[in-house]
C-alpha cells in the first residue's frame, strides 16, 4: 500500500515552485531588507571578483533558493529534535561567522583566511547535515557551490584587501551584519 500525504506534497510543490522564482520579489517574502542588501554586495563582490556576471547571478541565486527552501522545512516544521538541535548550532556558527567578519573588518590586519574559510566550511558542513534528507542533491550541490564560492581563500584575501576594490563592499556587508545583529536577526 503507497503511503500517500497531501501535505507532502505541497511541501514539494512549494519547494519546487519557489526554488524556480528565486527572484527579489519572492526574496522578500522570507528576507528581511537588510539581509537583501547583504545579497546584493555579495553579488556585486562575486561579480568583481570572477569578472563573470552569470556566475554572480548564479551563486547569489544557489543562496538564495537554499534560504528559501529553508524557510519552507522550517515553515512546515520538517526538522525532528536532533535535527532542531543541529539547526541551533548551524545558527550560532552563522552569529560566530557574523561576528569574525565584523571583527576582521574593524581591525586592520587581523584577517585570517585560514580562520574565515575554516568557518565557511564547518557551516556548510553543518548545514549539509541538516538538509541531508529533505533536499535533493542538486540542492546540496547549490549549498557547496555557495560555501565554496564564499569560503574560497583567494577570495577572501581580496575582499579583505585594505585597499583593495571590494573593500566597500565589505563594508557595506559588515554594516548589514552588524544591523542583523542588533535586530537579533541573526
Amino acid at each position: 500500500m503507497e503511503a500517500f500525504s497531501s501535505k507532502d506534497m505541497v511541501l514539494k510543490a512549494q519547494k519546487k515552485f519557489l526554488s524556480q522564482m528565486a527572484n527579489k520579489s519572492v526574496v522578500q517574502m522570507f528576507i528581511d531588507d537588510t539581509s537583501s542588501e547583504i545579497l546584493d554586495e555579495l553579488y556585486r563582490v562575486s561579480k568583481e571578483y570572477t569578472g563573470n556576471r552569470s556566475e554572480a547571478q548564479k551563486v547569489v541565486k544557489d543562496l538564495i533558493k537554499v534560504v528559501v527552501k529553508l524557510a519552507v522545512l522550517f515553515k512546515h516544521n520538517r526538522f525532528n529534535d536532533e535535527e532542531l538541535k543541529l539547526a541551533q548550532n548551524f545558527q550560532k556558527k552563522l552569529h560566530q561567522g557574523a561576528m569574525t567578519a565584523i571583527s576582521f573588518h574593524e581591525v586592520d590586519f587581523t584577517f585570517d583566511k585560514a580562520v574565515m574559510s575554516e568557518i565557511l566550511k564547518e557551516s556548510r558542513d553543518m548545514l549539509l547535515k541538516l538538509v541531508n534528507t529533505h533536499l535533493t542533491p542538486k540542492s546540496h550541490g547549490r549549498i557547496n557551490h555557495v560555501f565554496n564560492h564564499y569560503g574560497d581563500p583567494e577570495l577572501l584575501t581580496e575582499l579583505y584587501n585594505p585597499s583593495g576594490p571590494l573593500k566597500p563592499h565589505l563594508t557595506k556587508i559588515c554594516n548589514g551584519l552588524n544591523k542583523l545583529l542588533e535586530d537579533g536577526t541573526l
